[in-house]
């Protein structure tokens, strides 16, 4: 089942590692492989850091790939995700230095944006903080 671009902006280009900013960069295989589970925290907006997410990875994988993952073009525009794609840290274009729209400007941002919609739209119980902001 697919998901709209705003459900699932980005869980924000996690594949492979764990620690700051969702993973480490990296190729992925296209293959639905991919870390257990992912530390989410912001190591560039750090006036106002919150705790770490948890993003339990292996959990996500029956989404499509692309619903999450996805790239920037040059002329800083989204390109969708294409297996074997290099995938950067999502930080690296979601930061408030960046240029990017205020909803997603930031990872903290994207991250809600993306994890919050979906969880709505699954089950309201997952919209909770503490899903994702306590460690399991």
């Amino acid at each position: 089942m697919r998901y709209s671009y705003l459900a699932l902006l980005a869980i924000l280009c996690a594949a492979s590692g764990t620690g700051a900013a969702f993973a480490d960069e990296g190729k992925s295989d296209g293959g639905g492989k991919g870390p257990e589970q992912v530390v989410i925290q912001s190591t560039i907006d750090t006036e106002k850091v919150a705790k770490p997410a948890y993003l339990p990875h292996w959990k996500h994988q029956w989404l499509d790939c692309d619903g999450c993952h996805h790239g920037k073009g040059p002329d800083g525009k989204k390109i969708d995700y294409a297996a074997g794609q290099s995938i950067a840290k999502c930080e690296t274009c979601h930061n408030s230095k960046a240029g990017m729209p205020e909803r997603v400007a930031t990872l903290k941002r994207a991250g809600h944006v993306l994890c919050m919609e979906c969880h709505l739209q699954q089950d309201k119980t997952l919209a909770r903080c503490s899903v994702c902001h306590d460690k399991k």
